[in-house]
């Protein structure tokens, strides 16, 4: 039996073959896909009742399973438990008979149940995608044996290159009727015209055969392109190769709106192919986040596969982990979460129920602030005390947790935190590797994209420790996280204290911090050491602040708001938060004046001028129409609001064109003179310009502007002049003066 050497591309269930593995074996000139097959029973447990597990024995016993009784590791069980196992010769047909016997038994309690068959194969097998292994297959290309030959947490793995045709419409679906479809493949760029379709199914079906991608990359494929190509060729009895398997069709999942974090989330319909992958940009979470390398990385790390990692929440992703890990340990994957909340006094409940710990900053301009971050510091935590949901009690077992009743066993290493422990320890890597890179490296880049990927594991994961549906979450453990991180950040304060120095800032996981005559980075070390030994978790120096401003609230300026800010560093690189440019439903015009206004004065310089000219511009209509696009999401059905939005307004427009929109997607509008104020920019007509609210924008503008300019002791007149507002000290006073010559 021949051995093949490559890498796990695809890996999916097949009705008559079992499961099908796509290997992409190197070549002399490019990697070469193999179609292999590989038999891979599945095994799935139920536990209940010893007369309902005779009964669905009985049910189970001519459905060509095999049945067992047999002992598995609860998590949140001291002994063993008794369940019956039920093993599906076929990992197709399992999802179907689960949900038949579910249905017909639904008192029992089932696990490992409705789990992705790359995770089962991960867990049985250590694979994972992109995961160089070596396979041994006899003569009808069946695997027999497989081996990894590399490991998800390899700094510098060897990866295939992978081949991709781009494909996208020539505008906006959402907007207008495409009229061509431009393709670029192998270093070329084609035009076809989408009307009439038999030429260009002929033109494309032969570069999909000629090139033979891995990747299709697409812009709106999901909820447009691909559906519409698919229509086009059953119209026109043209098959079209979107799949590498030709003996399947693709995969279509429908569009849904749900509810998350505070936020009413919209997924559009997805088109997924079998043994070629299709990656939308506009219908996925994180991609203009970090990219395709990021989700090459994400996939690697969680075992899903890339179509779906990159269409998926990162708390999916670290569930995935998780479920990786209890399959290795031998504990039971609950189908639904089963763990309810720890009885509480209402005194108990205050004191563990409390959150992060956050200090009102001291509002206005500062000089020479250095922040410093905790790196990754709720993981951290879970790792550095052991907290996970089976590890937490209130029994006075193991170490108590700070201002709780909750206690902490400290060994073994909990579910959690083994499952981070490796995350944690690679983006702690490809930190230190990217501070050491000068910023003209070719692998800078990639490193910041994988640790960007990382970095949204690892916050989810903090989440999904609370989250009421997640597999392993208890509150218990999402509490005594922000426990430990409220006691670890005021060790911190008191060191900086301490060291003589000035807290400016607390934010849950950082520190804003002024140290005397201190205005270089090795004047910081001695402190970071002192907070590390003092917390015990990895700390690190954000940056330092040439000046940085703490805004305050629009309603009263003596209250400061926690995370709005906005500072130069040393370097002349700003940062932002919390201010017009970071909102969503922000003009890009207003966003990025703003921006610039904040570029001119890292330079010490007056960004009068240069506000004048860009009202002078947009008094005289020369910002293209497209810069004034405000973009707001709905948060209901259209018919649910009592007094619309502007949002709303536009939406009705849409509607009235045919064009419905979900609670969850975004619509685009101008705002405009007379009623109803608004002009939704996906209507069909055409815009008049004429009708633009010009004073509404200039509101807007010169508010950007005002949050800009008043840290500095400026605020901008009715007549778009500046002046020191009465009582504030003049620049000759200040040392800001050396920054800006104000008048």
């Amino acid at each position: 039996m021949p051995d093949r050497t490559g890498w796990l591309f695809d890996l999916y269930t097949d009705p008559r073959d079992g499961l099908v593995l796509w290997l992409l074996e190197e070549g002399d000139e490019r990697t070469t896909p193999h179609r292999l097959t590989q038999s891979f029973p599945v095994t799935f447990y139920a536990a209940g009742p010893d007369a309902s597990l005779r009964q669905a024995w009985i049910w189970l016993s001519d459905q060509g399973v095999r049945l067992e009784r047999t002992e598995r590791t609860d998590l949140f069980l001291a002994a063993p438990r008794v369940v019956m196992a039920v093993t599906v010769p076929n990992a197709f047909t399992q999802p179907r008979l689960f949900a038949r016997l579910s249905q017909a038994f639904p008192a029992l309690e089932y696990f490992d149940a409705d789990l992705p068959v790359s995770l089962r194969h991960a867990a049985r097998f250590g694979t994972f995608p992109l995961g160089r292994v070596c396979v041994t297959v006899d003569d009808r290309q069946a695997v027999q044996a497989i081996t990894p030959l590399d490991s998800p947490w390899e700094i510098d793995p060897c990866l295939p290159p992978l081949h991709a045709l781009r494909l996208e419409p020539d505008c906006d679906p959402a907007h207008a009727e495409p009229q061509f479809l431009l393709v670029g493949c192998a270093g070329r760029q084609y035009r076809f015209s989408l009307d009439p379709p038999r030429p260009l199914l002929l033109n494309l079906a032969a570069l999909l055969r000629r090139h033979a991608p891995d990747l299709l990359l697409t812009a709106w494929g999901d909820t447009w392109l691909l559906p519409r190509l698919l229509e086009m060729s059953r119209g026109a009895h043209i098959p079209l190769p979107l799949n590498r398997d030709v003996g399947r069709g693709v995969l279509r999942k429908p569009q849904r709106s749900y509810f998350a974090y505070g936020q009413v989330v919209y997924r559009g319909a997805q088109v997924q192919l079998f043994g070629r992958w299709h990656l939308d940009i506009y219908n996925t979470v994180m991609y203009h986040d970090y990219g395709l390398d990021g989700v090459l990385e994400s996939s690697r790390v969680t075992g899903l596969p890339a179509q779906q990692t990159a269409r998926c929440s990162p708390g999916t992703g670290i569930s995935a982990m998780q479920i990786v890990t209890a399959l290795r340990q031998g504990v039971l994957v609950p189908w639904r979460k089963q763990q309810a909340e720890l009885p509480k006094s209402a005194l108990d409940l205050l004191y563990a129920d409390q959150g992060g710990l956050v200090y009102q900053p001291i509002p206005g301009l500062h000089r020479d602030v250095a922040e410093i971050d905790f790196i990754s510091m709720y993981p951290s935590i879970m790792r550095r005390f052991n907290i996970s949901p089976e590890t937490v009690n209130c029994s006075g077992e193991g170490q108590r947790v700070p201002e709780t009743n909750l206690y902490v066993r400290p060994d073994p290493p909990g579910l959690v935190p083994l499952t981070l422990a490796p995350l944690l320890d690679k983006r702690i890597a490809l930190k230190h590797r990217i501070a050491k890179l000068p910023n003209w490296h070719p692998r800078r880049a990639l490193y910041k994209a994988q640790a960007a990927a990382h970095k949204w594991l690892l916050v989810t994961c903090f989440g999904y420790l609370g989250y009421q549906n997640a597999r392993f979450g208890r509150i218990e453990a999402h509490q005594a996280v922000t426990a430990w991180s409220r006691e670890c950040l005021l060790r911190a304060k008191e060191a900086v204290e301490d060291a003589g120095g000035k807290v400016l800032h607390l934010y849950v996981d950082g520190l804003w911090v002024q140290l005397p005559g201190a205005a270089e980075k090795e004047a910081f070390t001695p402190l970071l050491e002192e907070i590390t030994r003092r917390s015990g978790l990895p700390i690190a120096l954000d940056g330092i602040y040439r000046w940085v401003a703490f805004l305050p609230s629009r309603g009263d300026e003596r209250i400061s708001v926690a995370n709005r800010y906005f500072g130069a560093s040393q370097d002349g690189t700003l940062k932002v938060r919390g201010i017009e440019a970071r909102r969503g439903d922000t003009p890009p015009f207003i966003a990025r004046v703003q921006m610039e206004m904040l570029a001119i004065l890292a330079h010490g310089e007056h960004p009068g001028d240069y506000l004048e000219r860009q009202i002078h511009l947009l008094r005289e209509g020369k910002i293209p129409v497209q810069d004034l696009l405000v973009r707001q999401r709905l948060s209901r059905e259209i018919s649910h609001y009592r007094v619309p939005s502007p949002a709303a307004r536009a939406a009705m427009q849409l509607e009235q064109a045919g064009k419905h929109l979900r609670p969850g997607q975004c619509v685009r509008f101008l705002h405009t003179l007379g009623k109803p104020g608004v002009w939704a920019w996906d209507r069909p007509e055409p815009f008049n310009p004429a009708t633009l609210d010009l004073a509404r924008y200039r509101t807007l503008l010169l508010r950007a502007a005002e949050t800009v300019l008043a840290p500095f002791g400026m605020q901008v007149a009715p007549q778009i002049s500046f002046r020191l507002p009465v009582g504030r000290a003049t620049p000759q006073d200040n040392w800001v003066s050396q920054l800006i010559q104000v008048l």
